[in-house]
Formats: C-alpha cells, sequence, structure tokens
C-alpha cells in the first residue's frame, strides 16, 4: 500500500442506506477530476461484493503478473478489487467466519500490486464487526472514515455507534453523508422529503463530525447501478450529480489540509 496517498473508508452502520452506490459515484467523481487513473475501490464486503456489478465488471478477474495479482480497471480507470472477481459465479456464497475474512482482507491489501493511486476508497460492510475492525487495524495510517447515512431516526441512531466506533479505533471521522435526501419531481421540480431531511446535517452537530453534504432521491440512480454505470457519468447535469460534485470538493480540501486537523476543528461542520 506504499504507492497509494490517502486511504478513505466508508462506512454506515446499517444496510441500506446506498453505501456502495456513493463509494462508486464519490469515485467516479474523484476520477473524472484526477483523470490519471489515480482511483481505486477496495470491496471489502465479502459476502455480498457489489462494487463490480454497479461498475459493469462482472465476470471479470484479477489481472495476474510477475509480482502478483493486479486490481481490474473499470470505467474511468478505476482500480477495483473485490471477492467477487474471485467467485466462480454469481451463485456461490462465501460461507466464512471470521478468521478467513480477516485473511482475505489482509491479502486484499498487501498482496495485491496496486501501484500509485491518488486515493483509495474502502467499501465496508454494514455494522462494526470483523471487515471494519480488520481494515482498521491494518491500516493504522488511514486519513480516516466517511460515514454515510439517510434522513431517518433509526439510521441516526445506528450511525452513533459508527462514529464512535471509529473513534475508539482513534481513526478521524472525515464527515457525514446524508443519502436518499428528498426527491425533487423530474417534471415539475417540486421537493418532496420522503425520509424526512436534515438528519445527517443534524446528527453532525450533534457529534461534532462535518457534514459533508446531501444527496436527494433519484431513481436513475438506482436504473444506472443496476445496468453497471456511475450514474454521474450518464447524468452529470442532474443535481444529484451536483451534489456528488460539491462532497467531492469537501473531500478533497480535507485531504490537502490534513485530516488530523480538520478533525480537530470539525465542530462546527461543513455546510
Amino acid at each position: 500500500m506504499s504507492g497509494v496517498k490517502h486511504k478513505i473508508a466508508v462506512i454506515s452502520g446499517k444496510g441500506g442506506v446506498g453505501k456502495t452506490v456513493v463509494t462508486v459515484n464519490l469515485a467516479a467523481a474523484l476520477a473524472k477530476r484526477d483523470n490519471t487513473g489515480g482511483i481505486g475501490i477496495l470491496d471489502a464486503d465479502i459476502h455480498g461484493p457489489c462494487v463490480p456489478k454497479m461498475l459493469g465488471m462482472k465476470g471479470r478477474t484479477l489481472p495476474a503478473g510477475p509480482i502478483g495479482a493486479y486490481p481490474a480497471t473499470g470505467p474511468l480507470g478505476i482500480k477495483v478489487v473485490s471477492m467477487d472477481f474471485l467467485l466462480p459465479d454469481q451463485e456461490t456464497p462465501v460461507i466464512w467466519r471470521g478468521p478467513l475474512k480477516m485473511t482475505a482482507i489482509r491479502q486484499f491489501l498487501s498482496d495485491i500490486a496496486w501501484g500509485e493511486l491518488e486515493l483509495l476508497l474502502i467499501d465496508l460492510p454494514p455494522g462494526t464487526g470483523d471487515e471494519p475492525l480488520s481494515v482498521m487495524q491494518l491500516l493504522p495510517e488511514m486519513d480516516g472514515v466517511v460515514i454515510v447515512t439517510m434522513p431517518s431516526e433509526v439510521s441516526e441512531d445506528v450511525v452513533k455507534k459508527a462514529v464512535t466506533f471509529a473513534r475508539k479505533l482513534n481513526v478521524p471521522v472525515i464527515g457525514v453523508i446524508e443519502n436518499m435526501s428528498g426527491f425533487v419531481c423530474p417534471n415539475c421540480g417540486a421537493r418532496i422529503d420522503v425520509f424526512k431531511v436534515g438528519g445527517g446535517e443534524n446528527l453532525s452537530k450533534d457529534l461534532g463530525v462535518p457534514f459533508l453534504g446531501r444527496i436527494p432521491l433519484d431513481p436513475v440512480i438506482c436504473e444506472d447501478s443496476d445496468r453497471g454505470s456511475p450514474f454521474i457519468i450518464e447524468h452529470a447535469d442532474s443535481q444529484a450529480a451536483k451534489a456528488f460534485g460539491e462532497i467531492v470538493e469537501r473531500l478533497e480540501a480535507v485531504l490537502n489540509r490534513g485530516t488530523a486537523n480538520f478533525h480537530k476543528s470539525s465542530g462546527e461542520g461543513v455546510s
């Protein structure tokens, strides 16, 4: 991992908040700005790897070379490693206990020839179990975590645990993203707060961590994910794509001035 400049884990605490969709589109937005092939995704969800599906990379394998395996290359030059590339077919489940999962993640981090990357996003499964714990312990130099939530009280309650989890492991919390934040009618432009709004921002203030932004509901995001094309590539002018762009700008600002300093002064959040 010595050639990877920045490492950020994306966590959610609970499932169903669109964490992997956010990860994939953040990577695509970063890759569009980077233009050097310097963005990567480690799909650390051993049991339910979805990143290859969302990037149109199903059925691919990891290329091999003289020094070992290399990441597969997806849209915009995004480098991807996923358990999905190692399974014989789509129906094969991974029936592993903790030690095997920890070994797999260690190999993804240490035995893959990642090369020179500006930023690696690590998509973690929901919760605070084996996979998140393994990544945090194996990468003590990680820049921090980005937490994805949605505007519901249930999600907010679980996200608090995710923040506490990161803090107990001395990993900086870069900020919170509120996904599925309102729906804008494509015909009339009216906004409907399907799951309320503002929960992520209020949570950020309560916990003293930055708020990176909110992403509105857009049915096309689901459609693009199902057919394997990052939403922001196909619909760059949509409100949701612009929201991703604004979050990426804030994320880059954090990395440019140092996560540690940002974390210490994060009580006001980012607006």
